[in-house]
């Protein structure tokens, strides 16, 4: 029986630095790389075209481009989920005991786990641990985060479906909560998520254009704001959350601590 292939899913808005760390540390154990980008920001607004996937000359990268606009009368939400069906549209390469990998760009699974992946129910979940700001500024208050989920093609519903519905919290519920998929496998201390690993500006622009509107606030948006909160090493949302720096080391992934001058801005 053919091995099962690693599928790599993700939705692209412009983060090529993010993408390129995540490319180097998965690219060993990935057999497809596949990013989709739409021509329109989850506001419906125009956006240029960010993703060259020439840079990396990989067979591995399939592209995929959104090129018309989201419907009128959809939300935010509505829309994410649109540019995430697209791409499971256009997964027509993958066979159905591929696993089918999906984090937002920022959640970098653990390569060691990807080698030799056996995944034993019909989901799993990686939970990852949670940086702000820096690579090494750690955020106790979301981790472990819940990131990465994969499943087979055969059991893919949806890409939203895994990310909204598929949540640790479901195999806490009785049995009888038919309605709470409980095939789940938690793979514990499973990788990085690297929120927000960009200066105040690029921050600023993500918070006027993803789908948490409520963030859009000049209190929230403001570059000098921001500034102010990563030098501070606080939450950007009002929440009390404090981070801690803890050292640069080993337990990074491989390829980012090997390349520390490329990424030292980003390391306290």
């Amino acid at each position: 029986m053919p091995k099962s292939r690693i599928i790599d899913c993700i939705t692209f808005f412009d983060n090529n630095f993010i993408f390129d760390l995540r490319y180097n540390v998965l690219k060993e154990h990935v057999d497809y790389f596949v990013i989709c980008e739409s021509k329109y920001d989850h506001r419906n607004n125009p956006k240029k075209l960010n993703f060259d996937a020439k840079i990396y000359n990989s067979k591995k990268i399939k592209y995929i481009l959104m090129e018309k606009p989201f419907p009128r009368n959809t939300n935010f939400w509505e829309n994410q989920a649109i540019q995430r069906e697209h791409m499971l549209e256009n997964l027509n390469f993958v066979e159905d005991d591929d696993y089918i990998f999906f984090s937002d760009p920022d959640e970098i699974p653990d390569p060691q786990i990807l080698k030799n992946f056996d995944l034993e129910e019909k989901y799993g979940i990686f939970l990852q641990k949670c940086f702000n700001y820096k690579f090494n500024l750690y955020n106790p208050h979301e981790t472990p985060w819940e990131g990465t989920r994969v499943c087979k093609k055969k059991h893919l519903k949806s890409i939203d479906f895994m990310r909204q519905k598929i949540k640790s919290k479901n195999l806490k519920y009785n049995f009888f909560r038919f309605d709470k998929e409980k095939s789940i496998q938690l793979y514990q201390n499973a990788g990085w998520h690297f929120n927000n690993i960009m200066e105040p500006e690029q921050i600023s622009i993500k918070l006027k254009t993803f789908a948490h509107s409520e963030f859009s606030d000049n209190k929230f948006s403001d570059v000098e704001i921001i500034r102010s909160k990563i030098n501070k090493k606080i939450d950007l949302y009002h929440r009390g959350h404090q981070y801690r720096e803890i050292t640069f080391d080993e337990s990074f992934p491989k390829y980012l601590f090997s390349n520390y001058e490329l990424y030292k801005n980003y390391i306290l």
